[in-house]
């Protein structure tokens, strides 16, 4: 699902799994330690590892030129930003737009619009093990009331696009996944629009 990276002749080879232990396994909270061995002979004894469900976000675009957009409330920072509709994929589930759909759904009570993969990237190569797929939505309409979960309290903010730039520059948004496909968004606009 992420895509085939280019590749190069001189490419770092991947480390051999030598032994692997779950230390918890919840539904939000994944960690496993992997005994590993680097291609170039060190071994690491514990090597840690974030396993998730892969994530999905939306970039949604109104006829009138506006970005759909939530604020909540972010526990591990303990702050209120703007974020772009995201979540995550239910347990078993593999298609991802239809993900991403219910995601903006569920959250702002919009829908409908042509939709396309946006970014498919990575919080944390590292020390996470899922990717996150951004789809554009554009031509979204209200259609239904926000139907969020329990945990969730969310409030629904129309920007128009031309003031994004802004927004992300003044400090508006935190979550750097969020922020790179919205200036993934813009340069694209700003491309299509200097073709014209």
């Amino acid at each position: 699902m992420g895509g085939n990276p280019r590749t190069f002749p001189d490419d770092p080879k991947p480390w051999k799994v030598l032994d692997r232990e779950y230390v918890a396994r919840e539904l939000w909270y994944t960690v496993r330690r992997d005994r590993v061995e680097l291609p170039t002979g060190p071994i690491i004894e514990k090597y840690w590892v974030n396993e998730f469900r892969p994530w999905v976000n939306v970039v949604a675009v109104t006829a009138a030129d506006e970005i759909v957009l939530v604020r909540q409330y972010r526990h591990g920072l303990g702050q209120v930003h703007f974020e772009i509709p995201a979540g995550t994929t239910d347990p078993g589930e593999t298609e991802l737009e239809p993900a991403a759909r219910r995601e903006l759904l569920e959250e702002t009570g919009y829908a409908g619009g042509r939709w396309s993969l946006l970014a498919t990237l990575s919080a944390n190569p590292a020390l996470q093990d899922n990717l996150a797929y951004t789809y554009l939505a554009e031509g979204v309409e209200r259609l239904a009331e926000p139907h969020t979960e329990a945990s969730e309290d969310l409030r629904v903010h129309l920007v128009p696009v031309r003031e994004l730039e802004a927004l992300i520059d003044g400090g508006g948004f935190i979550q750097a996944l969020h922020i790179a496909p919205l200036l993934k968004y813009l340069l694209g606009r700003r491309g299509r629009e200097g073709d014209r």
